[in-house]
């Protein structure tokens, strides 16, 4: 019972990490990044169709992405959706490609995005201080019901904080990096 509470924990604080690198790779730095499109919806066909099954994605320049659609039809709804998107891009239609060139960032904007990551950063911990909570709820549960003695609760307990310590510093890590990666003129 302790081992599968702790093994639930670790798993989804190892979601909890995966999300915040997610998030992470959303928030657009001073380089082109595939990854800045991965949220980025077109309407293909009437039916919402993430950008990253329609295309692929080549980096020539370090601002400069290429878009490749697999169906040539798609250029234009394509287009549109990079457009719409908040990613703040503007893409341009050579017929066959979509090249988009990314605006190099003022000082001010890369602050704000450094706000943005440090907020998603936090979502991470909290969420990683939820997933520690109720696993010690659960195994708390288990040493009252009896079925764990008082030391195994314990060093189980102890071993959830050393996952919990784990992961809020793998947090803070991709959040040191990516300020860095903000900063970077």
């Amino acid at each position: 019972m302790i081992e599968e509470t702790l093994l639930e924990a670790e798993e989804k604080m190892d979601k909890a990490v995966e999300v915040a690198k997610e998030d992470f790779s959303a928030v657009r730095t001073g380089r082109a990044n595939p990854g800045l499109f991965a949220k980025v919806m077109v309407d293909y066909y009437g039916a919402p169709t993430p950008l990253q099954q329609l295309a692929s994605f080549a980096v020539p320049e370090a601002r400069t992405l290429l878009i490749t659609p697999f169906d040539r039809s798609a250029l234009g709804d394509i287009e549109k959706a990079l457009s719409n998107s908040e990613v703040g891009a503007n893409p341009s239609n050579d017929g066959n490609v979509i090249r988009v060139v990314m605006p190099e960032l003022t000082q001010e904007r890369r602050r704000e995005y450094v706000k943005i990551v440090r907020g998603k950063s936090e979502d991470a911990k909290i969420s990683i201080r939820n997933i520690r909570r109720k696993a010690k709820e659960s195994l708390d549960k288990i040493v009252k019901d009896g079925d764990a003695g008082e030391d195994e609760g314990s060093r189980a307990e102890k071993e959830l904080d050393g996952l919990t310590k784990t992961h809020t510093e793998n947090i803070d890590e991709l959040l040191k990096r990516k300020e860095a990666e903000l900063l970077e003129v």
